[in-house]
């Protein structure tokens, strides 16, 4: 029995999130003592590939069928079942994103298998199978026993550290079949913001509410997000009253997200705003209110007024950056 780890690429490249999952699935392999392999589908350079490598995973599957070429959920489902079928795979790992959400229930009917989704932490116990998961929008944990013989994990982004390990990698064909293997749905045409880093991608957002006040406030906002090479989000209020775009509201309602840091720029902290960030491994929160339910999600908090400490604190890096 082995564990095998789905790691999802972007237009060829991977992520963080995909260098997570395996560090996660090396670490988890390690104390089942068995062998880990990493499962990559669709067009990803052999470089790119070896990537995978330096956190510990030494088995590399590839799949770059025509067939393939485009993600659809039960297309994918069926390829990966082959794929855990031959490795007799008793754990498969993947993120816990859209493309996750999509492909844990279909594994699960198909492979009779019980699903953990949010996964936080490494198992409590390995017999029984025992882990704890995220629950109520991130703001509490669920206790999950998994009693089948296969299990499916899907993890929470920023919950494990990356831990470089580097290993000799070998790369092989997957050996998927794909004469079954066709998509109910193609795809005819892909539009791609090419000036703008997206939200969902982004390593560092800065976010901003109504106590920013009025739309031409957001000079500051957009200045700080620049210098960090970050993206700009907002409230869900702010995008309501047309100050900023609906595709850069965070939260329950909005995208959910879970950067490295999350910036709340007067932002009081709603429930239904928390639920989507509550995955961003830092908040750092500025808020003239210091009852505001943000400082207690945040790991970092000040208490003024906006309009007087983003000017310094753009100031600031400035300064930290030409020096």
């Amino acid at each position: 029995m082995s564990v095998l780890v789905y790691t999802e690429n972007w237009d060829g490249s991977f992520k963080k999130l995909s260098c997570e999952l395996i560090s996660f699935a090396v670490k988890l392999a390690e104390e089942m003592q068995t062998d880990v392999a990493a499962l990559s589908i669709g067009n990803v350079e052999a470089e790119e590939l070896e990537k995978l490598g330096q956190y510990g995973v030494k088995r590399i599957l590839t799949a770059q069928n025509g067939e393939l070429s485009q993600f659809d959920p039960q297309t994918y489902a069926k390829a990966i079942t082959q794929v855990a079928d031959k490795e007799q795979a008793s754990l498969i790992v993947m993120a816990d994103n859209n493309t996750g959400k999509a492909l844990a229930p279909r594994l699960s009917v198909r492979m009779k298998a019980a699903v953990a989704s949010g996964v936080s932490h490494m198992p409590d116990t390995l017999s029984p199978f025992v882990i704890k998961t995220k629950t109520f929008s991130g703001n509490a944990f669920a206790v999950t026993e998994l009693p089948t013989d296969v299990k499916i994990l899907t993890i929470a982004q920023n919950s494990f550290d990356l831990k470089k390990n580097p290993a000799e990698v070998t790369v092989e064909d997957a050996g998927i079949d794909t004469s079954g293997l066709r998509p109910k749905a193609a795809v005819k045409e892909v539009e791609k913001q090419t000036d703008k880093l997206l939200l969902t991608d982004a390593e560092i957002v800065v976010s901003a509410g109504r106590g920013m006040k009025t739309p031409e406030n957001w000079g500051p906002i957009e200045e700080l997000a620049s210098l960090l090479n970050g993206a700009t989000a907002c409230s869900r209020p702010v995008s309501d009253e047309g100050w900023r775009p609906h595709e850069e509201h965070t939260g329950q309602t909005g995208k959910i997200i879970a950067p490295n840091v999350y910036f709340a720029i007067g932002i009081s902290g709603a429930t239904q705003h928390l639920a989507g960030v509550s995955g961003s491994k830092y908040i750092i929160a500025i808020n003239n209110d210091k009852e505001a339910p943000i400082f207690d999600a945040a790991q970092y908090g000040i208490v003024g007024d906006a309009s007087r400490i983003l000017p310094r604190l753009v100031d600031a890096l400035k300064k930290a950056k030409s020096a």
